[in-house]
C-alpha cells in the first residue's frame, strides 16, 4: 500500500516514473523556452506556448513529487510556477498590470524547489543547491538594467540547475524507497521524523 494515494491516482505512476515523466516535460518546456528566445517568428510564438504549457504540466507534477517534504511548501512552489506561467502568456497579449519578467516568478519557484530538494532524503542535496543558484539568477530579471549588466552571465545558474535536475531525474529519478517513508512521515532511517 502506497504512503500517498493521491500519487497512485496519478495515473499509477510510482514516484520514480512520476519523476521521469516530469523531466521529459522540463526537456520540453526548455528545447521549446529555446525556441522563443530565439526571435518573433511564428515558430517563436508556438514554441513559447508549448513551454509555457510543458512548465504548467511540470509544475503540477512536481507539486506531487515534492509534497512529501512539505506539503505547505509544495503548494506555494505550485502557485508561483502557475502564476509566472499565466503571467508569461497575459505579459505576451499585453494584459499584465505592469511590465515584469515572467523569470521573477520562475525564480522564486526555483528557490523554493531548490529549498524542497535540500529537505528531501530522494534527491542528491547538490542539485537543491544549483535550483537556489538558478532561482538567484532568474531573480536579476526583476530589474531590467541588472538583467542588462549581468547578461549573459544571470543565464548560466539557471541553465546549469535546471538541466542538471532534469538530466537527474530524466536518468535516476528519484529513490522511491526514501520517497515513501518520507510521504509516511519517516526519516530515511526509518524512524519517525
Amino acid at each position: 500500500m502506497s504512503a500517498d494515494p493521491t500519487i497512485e491516482s496519478i495515473a499509477g505512476m510510482s514516484p520514480r516514473v512520476l519523476a521521469r515523466v516530469a523531466a521529459v516535460f522540463y526537456v520540453l518546456n526548455i528545447v521549446t523556452s529555446l525556441i522563443a528566445f530565439s526571435g518573433r517568428s511564428q515558430w517563436a510564438v508556438a514554441s513559447g506556448r508549448v513551454a509555457t504549457a510543458a512548465y504548467v504540466v511540470v509544475t503540477i507534477l512536481f507539486y506531487y513529487l515534492f509534497r512529501p517534504v512539505n506539503r505547505n511548501l509544495s503548494l506555494v512552489a505550485a502557485f508561483v510556477g502557475l502564476l509566472g506561467s499565466a503571467w508569461g502568456v497575459l505579459g505576451s497579449l499585453h494584459l499584465t498590470p505592469f511590465r515584469m519578467s515572467s523569470l521573477v516568478f520562475f525564480g522564486i519557484y526555483c528557490l523554493l524547489i531548490g529549498c524542497l530538494i535540500l529537505r528531501s532524503a530522494y534527491l542528491p542535496r547538490i542539485l537543491g543547491a544549483l535550483m537556489v543558484l538558478a532561482g538567484l539568477g532568474w531573480l536579476t530579471f526583476i530589474s531590467p538594467q541588472l538583467v542588462h549588466t549581468l547578461s549573459p552571465y544571470n543565464y548560466y545558474p539557471g541553465g546549469i540547475g535546471e538541466i542538471l535536475l532534469t538530466l537527474w531525474l530524466l536518468v535516476f529519478g528519484v529513490d522511491s524507497q526514501r520517497w515513501s517513508r518520507q510521504a509516511a512521515g519517516l526519516s530515511p532511517a526509518g524512524s519517525v521524523s
